[in-house]
Formats: C-alpha cells, structure tokens, sequence
C-alpha cells in the first residue's frame, strides 16, 4: 500500500534532520583533518574548510619527531593497557561477589556504591588523599584511583546474575570453587559485556587528561592528551593576547610552515588513530554489551 502523504513528509523531514546531525557530528573531524594536511601558514589566512588548499605534511612530520608528544604517547598506552586490564579485572572479581545471593549484606554494600556515584570526596581531600598515599608525581596515581568503577560493577553485576544457575552448579560439583568458577565459567561466558567495557575504559584512559594536570609534575610522565591540552591553551592565549606583530610574524613565516593550531591539529588525528582503529573489532559486541545494563534482576 502507498504510504500516505503525511507518511512520506514526515519520513522526509527525519531524515533530513538525521542528515544534518550526521553532518554535525562528521564535519568537525573532518575539518580537523583537513587542517592537519594543510600547510600552517595557510591556515591562519582562514578558508580551509572542506578539503586542503595547500597540502601537506608537514605537520605530521613535526608531531611524530617530536619526542616529547612520543614519550606522551608512550605514557599514554601504557596508562591505557594497564589500566584496563586492572581496572576490568577488579571490577569483574568485585561484580561477581556482589552478584551472589548468598553474601551477606549485599543490598547495604550496593547501597555504598551506588552513593559514591552521585557524591565524590571533593578535590582537595582526594589530593590531601592522594599525597598521602605516595601516588603524587607517580604512574600508578593513573591506575590506582580508578580501579573499581560502581557503573561498570553493576553492568557486570547484572551480566552475571544472567548466567545459568546450573552451570556453576555443574562447576562445583566438579570441585571447583569460586576462584575457580569464576575463572573456568562466568569470565569465559562474559565476553560481549568484557569486550564493551574494556573499549569503554580504554577510551576513559586514553582521552583523560585532567589527572595528570593536578597530580603529575614529572614532565616524563605527561600523557599526550594532557600535553595537547597545554598545546591548545597556548594557541588560544596567543590568538587572544595576539603576542607576536606583524613584522615578527613575516620573520617567523621565513623560518616555518606550521603554526600551532596546524600541529595541534596534526596531534589530535594521530591521537584518534588508535581508537579507529580499535573499534571494528569490538563493534559487534555493542549491541549485547550494552544491553546488559537495561535489564532488571
């Protein structure tokens, strides 16, 4: 049957509507793209918009000769194993006590966690907290503090609670205990719900910068967000305070290509890589990862 006429306008504006927030969301990263593969100088004149006036890349051999944004990167990768495997790993093993009906005073311990969701400690005691822990200046002031996430628990939680009764029966029956059902059953059935939170708290790791900017003054244990960070205020306060005149500007156009709004530019592609990259491979684990988290015991 023809759709009806009212159908079909409304069919047209939601995807016209669709469209445009597809094209809000692309363009800037597309836009950032195009400014990374143009030549700097150019930039500055403005009008670089949807492909590149002076191609190239320059930008990008600057940013990856750079040792201090390599040492950034390196920082930042190993924040971002380490912590995902730490963090999934107790959370996991938190998850599955919390799902057993037979603890003792689980609803209480729920309720702590839940609490800590809505309501932090305050900056300046989990700085006070965090000095005196020795963690101040130190990697694993990165790993430590995030070991346990409540919302990632209760995904978990919720997944866990999903498993066939049965098979962990069959697990003790066979000897195993809870270490052993954990590690021999629940963690081997729980892949799609591993497999979304670590991509999850891979991205928190990997895109944090506001940990190293209050606890870390080591310049060697700066990871390369936190340094782009510095990039941008710096471009935003030379834009504002406009610090070079225009004879200093022709001198400086002599010696370079680049300006630093290009070669932060170039720095956030080469930052974004490794999660492109990383996502189609955990992609088709989204849809049941997620879902997990909607469903009530």
């Amino acid at each position: 049957m023809k759709p009806a006429f009212e159908d079909r306008i409304y069919s047209f504006v939601v995807h016209v509507l669709l469209l445009l927030l597809a094209f809000a969301t692309f363009y800037p990263f597309w836009n950032s793209a195009v400014v990374s593969f143009n030549e700097g100088l150019d930039t500055s004149l403005g009008g670089v918009t949807f492909w590149p006036r002076q191609f190239s890349l320059e930008n990008y051999r600057i940013v990856l000769n750079d040792a201090r944004l390599l040492q950034g990167f390196v920082v930042s990768a190993a924040r971002t194993v380490v912590g995902t495997v730490c963090t999934i790993g107790m959370t996991a093993l938190f998850a599955y006590g919390m799902s057993r009906r037979e603890l003792i005073g689980r609803g209480y311990y729920m309720t702590f966690c839940v609490v800590t969701m809505y309501f932090s400690g305050g900056l300046i005691p989990t700085y006070l907290l965090i000095r005196s822990l020795g963690l101040f200046d130190s990697f694993w002031v990165f790993i430590v503090p995030s070991l346990v996430s409540v919302w990632s628990m209760i995904i978990f939680r919720t997944f866990f609670r999903e498993i066939p009764a049965g098979l962990e029966d069959a697990a003790r029956i066979d000897g195993c205990g809870y270490w052993a059902t954990f590690l021999r059953v629940v963690l081997p059935l729980s892949g799609p719900v591993i497999a979304t939170l670590s991509l999850f708290t891979a991205i928190a790791h990997w895109n944090d910068w506001f940990v190293a900017s209050i606890y870390i003054n080591n310049q060697d244990l700066l990871p390369v967000q936190t340094l782009l960070k510095q990039s941008l205020d710096s471009n935003i306060a030379s834009e504002q305070l406009g610090q070079l005149d225009s004879a200093a500007q022709s001198q400086v156009a002599k010696r370079q290509t680049y300006t630093t709004k290009s070669l932060t530019m170039a720095t956030m592609m080469v930052i974004t890589v490794p999660i492109i990259l990383v996502y189609p491979f955990v992609q088709r684990y989204f849809v049941k990862g997620v879902l997990v988290g909607s469903l009530k015991e």
